[in-house]
């Protein structure tokens, strides 16, 4: 290797340089004015003509070259080298990928030209520093179309996912889809057309259900989309009558009891029975499960619960005399789905809320106050409070008969027991005011879900809609449904509570609820011979508790 001046014309272009595609008339203009300014900081690298001649082919360095030429230099250096082997393929490669990155088009036509030559996909990754998969990927390039790759070796280059459905589809296909959508001269080509015009549904194994030894009866073949992330499982079919089979067989498998398959409605949900209503909070034992598959193709499944028979209609009722209300700002089914989700809610904060011991203790006592709290009495009145904490109790208790706990032991049954008699729910497990209460001292707010969702958002009138509108950057919509879309694209993003569904209670509820509760001055005063004092009573400001629940919310 050594260095020699040389007239720049006097070089001549290498065949086998990888970079086909010309570069830019600013890049070129950039080039010239640095090498009138500083001269060729790098010199080109050439190697003997074959054959015996006496001229030198440019290895690396063509730009630099004609720079120099439109420069009108006289002489260069050049750097003089041995031949490759291959006929400077790689090298060409190498040098043009370290400097300005060739077009995946380029990339493509140099790998094909080192496959022939004998290098391996390995072989190429290693030399280039490039993934194997990246290699695997531009060699696709092989399945599109050769006028479509001259117009992106031109720069008019589709993003990945068309590239993907370009690929994927075969020449004579793209050669149809071409001919509608070639781009007229100085015009670049519309590839989502393209890609729109050649896109086939894809079914993906990792949405599929079922096994390996289904898909064998089924005769479905997957295929690895390369064009995917390297760590996302990208198998896929577009057998789509063979994948949605598989999945319906894996359902009638898997169907669970009070379960059943449906189809999906115009909501792309699933279309329920009639008058049935869609469990959001834990299902009880005689609730149903409907499986479906959405328009993805995944399995889906929800629990929904038909509803009691209603009681007889009144005479008034019958003959219309009583006066239609208007609509509340949320419906029944929308208050139902309230309850359940302050429920849990609530049972999830006396899971993992932090809770003071004393609070702790305070709740269990105001717990015994709910509505849905019934014990067994001296006068027959039974009811289930006592099976549903007699497991709990036994915790407390050792073999003698005695009580020996430990503090844990103890805040554990104390959450258990406040878990199985609070409750929201707009049934005979309602606990009533006492459960909002509880909410609001552990900070239950913070547990309830995202609300902005098309199942709870069908629930509001159209001015309780307009009312959420008017804290965000959504607008009011003609239709209600357009801005009941809005708001679900909306908080997508972001977690929304409808101000219904907070805990706090109003002040005069709660107000009401401790006027009705008071001690009387016999019921303070403890057994008669004054050997008993009761405890201290728990004071709840209404005011105070409304007040500081609204600040915290905000």
């Amino acid at each position: 290797m050594h260095i020699i001046k040389i007239d720049p014309r006097a070089l001549k272009e290498n065949p086998n340089d990888a970079r086909k595609s010309k570069s830019t008339p600013q890049g070129d203009a950039l080039l010239v004015a640095t090498i009138k300014a500083v001269g060729i900081i790098q010199p080109p690298v050439v190697s003997p003509e074959a054959g015996g001649g006496n001229g030198f082919i440019i290895q690396a360095g063509h730009r630099r070259t004609r720079g120099a030429i439109a420069a009108e230099l006289e002489e260069i250096e050049v750097i003089v080298t041995d031949p490759a082997g291959d006929g400077g393929a790689m090298r060409s490669m190498v040098e043009n990928i370290a400097r300005e990155p060739l077009n995946p088009v380029d990339q493509w036509r140099a790998i094909e030209r080192l496959v022939a030559l004998g290098w391996t996909q390995e072989g190429i990754a290693a030399a280039l520093s490039l993934p194997v998969r990246q290699i695997k990927k531009l060699r696709l390039l092989a399945n599109v179309l050769p006028a479509m790759l001259d117009q992106m070796a031109k720069g008019d280059m589709p993003d990945e996912r068309q590239l993907r459905t370009i690929a994927a589809a075969s020449i004579a296909e793209q050669k149809e889809v071409w001919k509608i959508h070639k781009p007229k001269k100085n015009e670049t080509t519309s590839w989502c057309s393209v890609a729109n015009g050649l896109s086939k549904t894809r079914m993906y194994a990792r949405d599929a259900s079922f096994h390996d030894e289904l898909a064998q009866a089924y005769g479905i073949a997957w295929v690895e989309d390369l064009f995917a992330p390297a760590d996302e499982d990208s198998r896929y079919t577009n057998d789509v009558e063979a994948f949605l089979g598989a999945q319906q067989e894996w359902m009638t498998n898997n169907l669970p009891k009070n379960g059943m398959i449906t189809e999906l409605n115009g909501w792309n949900g699933p279309d329920l029975p009639k008058k049935a209503e869609r469990v959001y909070g834990k299902p009880k034992k005689s609730d149903h499960t409907a499986m479906y598959l959405d328009r993805d193709g995944k399995v889906q499944s929800v629990v929904y619960r038909m509803p009691e028979p209603k009681a007889a209609k009144s005479k008034a009722e019958e003959s219309g005399a009583i006066a239609p209300t208007q609509r509340s700002d949320v419906t029944q089914k929308g208050q139902d789905m309230i309850g359940d989700f302050r429920t849990d809610a609530l049972h999830e904060a006396l899971h993992r809320a932090p809770i003071e011991d004393d609070t702790l203790m305070a709740l269990l006592v105001i717990a015994f106050a709910g509505q849905n709290v019934r014990v067994d009495t001296g006068s027959g009145n039974t009811g289930s409070f006592r099976s549903l904490i007699a497991p709990h109790a036994a915790t407390l208790v050792d073999g003698t008969g005695n009580l020996a706990v430990d503090t844990e032991t103890l805040r554990v049954a104390a959450r258990s027991v406040l878990i199985e008699v609070l409750s929201c729910r707009r049934n005979m497990s309602n606990s009533g005011i006492v459960s909002r209460v509880a909410g609001v001292v552990i900070g239950a707010d913070s547990f309830l879900p995202n609300m902005g969702t098309e199942d709870f958002l069908v629930c509001l009138s159209r001015q309780a809609l307009e009312a959420v509108c008017a804290d965000t950057s959504v607008l009011p919509r003609n239709k209600v449904r357009d801005t009941r879309a809005a708001l679900v694209e909306h908080f997508k993003e972001e977690r929304f509570v409808h101000t219904s569904a907070l805990f706090a209670p109003e002040a005069n509820e709660l107000s009401d609820w401790k006027a009705r509760n008071e001690l009387t001055k016999d019921e303070e005063a403890g057994d008669a011979d004054g050997s008993i004092d009761g405890p201290d009573e728990v004071d709840i400001d209404s005011d105070a508790v409304s007040e500081g629940f609204r600040e915290a919310a905000e």
